[in-house]
């Protein structure tokens, strides 16, 4: 009796990737590089392709794949120390790479990509810069923080899906090796998802190019998709229509730490203009530098206050979401970044009123400090989204905690039971170690 063959093994799995290292100890460099072309970027508008490869080369634009698809895996905090160096060199290019760290967050948060294509995501990025972004936020729409699903469409095709729509905001649309788009299936039962769409894919158009005050390299247009055909397995992941496939502001709220890092940079940029200029203008009626005078001792110490604080709510909160700290909530992750903005706002406003004149003109960064911190406050979810979710939490913890008895609130009449205890609005959980992929996009720019 012949006996059977034994069975071919089974292929070994192809090796993940060469990824650049990430250089952390490099940072001040990186911040050196990019600061070096910002102000020529900001007033050329041009996409900050040099900033973008010192990024890359640094081994910072893949520093969050996930060790499982053979990345660092950096988390929330060391995330948030990149992208506050990189503020604080040129705030453009850093909101370019932060949508491709966070595609990468998500992926080895919550892995949802099909494995070819994550695959071939990584082999291009072990290449060469490859940048990522979702194109979610919609003319009609608005920001999806808000509520509401895409009128973009994707149509099944022979081969695939043909993409039609209008997105908005779409942050360094030029330089994108894909477009992670948010559309709607043409399907008998449609259902909501996240389509890759190729940067170089025929059919996509520029229909308004970004012209804002600040962050002017970040090349932010408005992108319109004409029958944009991809393949079946460019379907990123998806969901039935209605409630699952709303964006969900807790979901996602630590992801929003490392952006307000971000910010945090360009404070410290124009903390460090404002000291130089104090040490180095000596008024003549005066003889000697303003820096020893006690109006701008004062404001220093304002700066420095406003500044420290909101890099302990940041980079502190950072540190209790990479131990999974049970006791620290999306609303906590939510608050520090509304208070990091306002401070960092606050202390790049007190530089630039103390300085006046000099503060206002172009021949110094200052100027331009100013425009890009006024950008901080748009991203979504907004803060009047983002105090919704912190109050309604509030409230409903105490209906559940501490609410008298019925007979000590019967003058209450036309409730209708506890505030906030249907629905996730209204509760309390700790922050996950995952987070869906219709979890808020901290890149978002509202309507």
């Amino acid at each position: 009796m012949t006996a059977r063959p034994a069975p071919a093994p089974a292929p070994a799995p192809a090796p993940a990737p060469s990824l650049p290292a990430p250089d952390l100890d490099g940072l001040p460099r990186v911040t050196r590089s990019l600061a070096a072309t910002a102000g020529e970027y900001d007033r050329t508008g041009a996409f900050p392709a040099t900033g973008v490869r010192a990024v890359y080369e640094a081994g910072l634009l893949t520093a969050t794949v996930g060790e499982r698809h053979g990345g660092p895996g950096l988390g929330v905090a060391d995330t948030a120390r990149i992208l506050a160096a990189l503020g604080e060199g040129d705030p453009a290019t850093a909101l370019i790479s932060a949508m491709t760290l966070n595609v990468h967050t998500m992926q080895a948060r919550s892995p949802h990509w099909p494995e070819r294509l994550y695959g071939e995501v990584l082999a291009r990025s072990a290449e060469g810069p490859v940048l990522l972004n979702n194109a979610r936020v919609e003319p009609d729409l608005g920001s999806p923080a808000r509520g509401g699903l895409p009128a973009t469409t994707a149509r099944r095709t022979a081969h695939g899906w043909a993409l039609s729509g209008a997105k908005r905001f779409v942050t360094g649309a030029e330089g994108l090796t894909w477009y992670l788009v948010w559309a709607t299936t043409d399907e008998p039962e449609p259902r909501v998802g996240t389509f890759a769409v190729p940067g170089d894919a025929p059919g996509i158009e520029i229909t308004h190019r970004w012209n804002h005050l600040g962050l002017r390299a970040s090349g932010s247009h408005d992108i319109a998709f004409h029958e944009v055909e991809i393949p079946a397995d460019h379907l990123v992941s998806v969901a039935e229509r209605g409630p699952a496939a709303v964006q969900d502001n807790r979901a996602g709220a630590p992801l929003h730490l490392p952006l307000a890092a971000l910010y945090l940079g360009v404070g410290r940029a124009a903390q460090r203009y404002f000291h130089r200029f104090a040490h180095e203008r000596i008024p003549a009626n005066l003889g000697h530098p303003v820096a020893r005078t006690e109006r701008f001792r004062q404001a220093a110490g304002e700066i420095q206050l406003l500044l420290d604080s909101a890099e302990q709510l940041v980079l502190g909160g950072a540190r209790r979401v990479d131990g999974a700290d049970p006791t620290y909530t999306p609303e906590q992750a939510l608050g520090a970044k509304i208070l990091a903005t306002r401070h960092a706002t606050t202390a790049v406003k007190a530089a630039l009123r103390l300085l006046g004149n000099p503060g206002l003109t172009r021949d110094n960064p200052l100027e331009r400090h100013f425009r890009d911190i006024q950008c901080a406050p748009v991203h979504a979810p907004q803060e009047d989204t983002a105090l919704l979710v912190i109050g309604a939490s509030a409230l409903g913890t105490w209906a559940r905690t501490a609410a008298p008895a019925p007979t000590e609130t019967s003058e209450l009449v036309g409730t209708s039971g506890p505030v906030g205890t249907s629905g996730p609005v209204g509760t309390s959980a700790p922050v996950g170690t995952s987070a869906p992929p219709q979890s808020s996009d901290p890149t978002e720019e509202p309507a």
